[in-house]
């Protein structure tokens, strides 16, 4: 049974930083493609960043590269997002997803499996 688990959210102010960090269980790491998601309130689910499967590169989000950073951890089963510079814009639950699609990126329909989210608010 495939399992995603997200923590490292929380509440913090703006400017400070924080890293998310996404478990992932139940098939080979090394096979997937691992993204960020976010939604905020009365938003749509937007892309954040993906690491693709055999460390074949990253990809990010619109305007998210500089201030986001996602990486992956094969020997831990683990995909960290780095989040500098936060802002109240940033405020959101972040998901993680996998999938192994090749080419996966920002469209969240090809990833197969989610995790329940992690809250991340951002205050003024």
């Amino acid at each position: 049974q495939v399992q995603l688990v997200e923590s490292g959210g929380g509440l913090v102010q703006t400017g400070d930083s924080l890293r998310l960090s996404c478990g992932f269980s139940g098939r080979s790491f090394d096979d997937y493609t691992f993204g960020w998601f976010r939604q905020a309130p009365g938003k749509e689910r937007e892309f954040v960043a993906a690491a693709r499967r055999w460390n074949d590169g990253t990809v990010y989000g619109e305007s998210l590269k500089g201030p986001f950073t996602i990486s992956r951890d094969s020997a831990k089963n683990r995909v960290y997002l780095q989040m500098d510079s936060l802002k109240p814009d940033d405020t959101a639950v972040y998901y993680c997803a996998a999938g192994t699609t090749p080419g996966l990126g920002p469209i969240a329909t090809e990833y197969s499996y989610w995790g329940q989210g992690t809250q991340v608010t951002v205050s003024s």
